[in-house]
């Protein structure tokens, strides 16, 4: 399994876990936003890996801007949703191709 693959699976994971109602919501301001940090720099790296794997990197790039604005309360809930899904069809995508390979 390549290194992008595997930091999408982490991300989008992170990303459905950011997206529970409430939960994530609680999770964000307890940390002081810190987690929007973390998950920026993580998207971050998980974009670095897919350009040089060549692989598809939409959803690490709607990940930087979701940890961007995820601080927005209704706006935030909605993107995490929306790039968990993302994340995770691009995993579940790459992971097909990394046992083709």
């Amino acid at each position: 399994m390549k290194l992008s693959t595997l930091f999408k699976w982490v991300t989008g994971g992170c990303e459905a876990l950011l997206a529970i109602p409430f939960i994530g919501g609680l999770f964000v301001v307890g940390s002081g936003w810190n987690a929007l940090l973390f998950m920026f720099v993580a998207h971050l790296i998980t974009l670095i890996f897919a350009v040089r794997d060549k692989r598809t990197y939409a959803g690490s790039v709607l990940g930087l801007i979701t940890s961007a604005l995820g601080w927005i309360p209704v706006l935030g809930w909605i993107l995490h949703s929306v790039t968990a899904i993302f994340l995770l069809i691009d995993a579940g995508r790459s992971t097909a191709l990394d046992k083709k390979a």
